[in-house]
């Protein structure tokens, strides 16, 4: 027997939270195509390509992807994932938490204050701020968060805190003094600000830092990123999928425990 916990929006999919299955020994794969089988018809989507799946509370990008293999009596986790916005802002809604993302332009009078005196303004939103040069695209960084989410969900956090634990995973070190200083907030060098919390809030946010933002993702970091990592070619032929490095990067972040 497993068990499948739906979070967010896939409680619409199956109008439960919960679902128990007589399998073992399956791949996430089969797992999927087993549940879109017993999806009522008359319910919301379920967007196979838009979700996270944890196993026991880990991330199957860590393992084997969809190939993972689930056991008797594993818990399973679906997290969709569910973003939009313009090219200077994006909203991302991973289960119930909404999270805002804004790139904020390099300027000499920005540096880690910057942060704190956000954090004063803003006391019931958390705040992170990555270097731009750390994230790939969109996917990357969604992935880490929702990482970091269910990490927190599953009081399994790599610091006391979850805007620790997101650059942690970002800068895959558990270092912290190592993390802020690679992957942290430095004068004249964009950033993306990850915000999570009320949305109305994080409007309110977005509107005093509008000026400051920039378009999101406009610069390719893969050769950086390749760098810093030591990701190899062969790394990268190693892994079969569409994204190699993508994958690589979300692995990294995943198994720092």
């Amino acid at each position: 027997m497993i068990t499948i916990k739906l979070i967010g929006g896939a409680k619409k999919s199956f109008s439960t939270d919960q679902i128990e299955l007589d399998l073992d020994n399956i791949t996430i794969e089969d797992l999927l195509e087993k549940l879109l089988d017993i999806k009522p018809k008359n319910t919301a989507t379920l967007d196979t390509n838009n979700i996270l799946i944890a196993v026991n509370g880990a991330d199957s990008s860590a393992m084997d992807g969809r190939m993972t293999r689930i056991n008797n009596n594993d818990v399973i986790s679906i997290i969709p994932i569910i973003h939009g916005g313009s090219n200077k802002k994006i909203m991302i809604t991973v289960g119930k938490k909404s999270i805002q993302i804004l790139e904020i332009k390099g300027n000499e009078k920005i540096d880690v204050s910057f942060l704190d005196d956000l954090r004063k303004e803003f006391p019931n939103i958390k705040l992170q701020g990555i270097s731009s040069n750390f994230i790939l695209n969109l996917n990357h960084l969604t992935k880490i968060l929702t990482i970091s989410l269910v990490s927190d969900k599953e009081n399994i956090l790599l610091s006391n805190k979850i805007e620790t634990d997101i650059l942690l995973r970002f800068a895959a070190t558990k270092q912290i003094s190592d993390a802020i200083y690679f992957a942290g907030i430095k004068p004249k060098k964009n950033f993306i600000l990850i915000a999570i919390g009320n949305k109305i809030i994080l409007n309110n946010l977005h509107q005093k830092l509008n000026p400051l933002t920039t378009e999101i993702f406009s610069k390719d970091n893969s050769l950086f990123l390749k760098k810093h990592f030591q990701i190899t070619k062969r790394h990268l032929d190693s892994v079969y999928s569409k994204n190699p490095l993508e994958d690589i990067l979300i692995e990294k972040g995943a198994v720092l425990i």
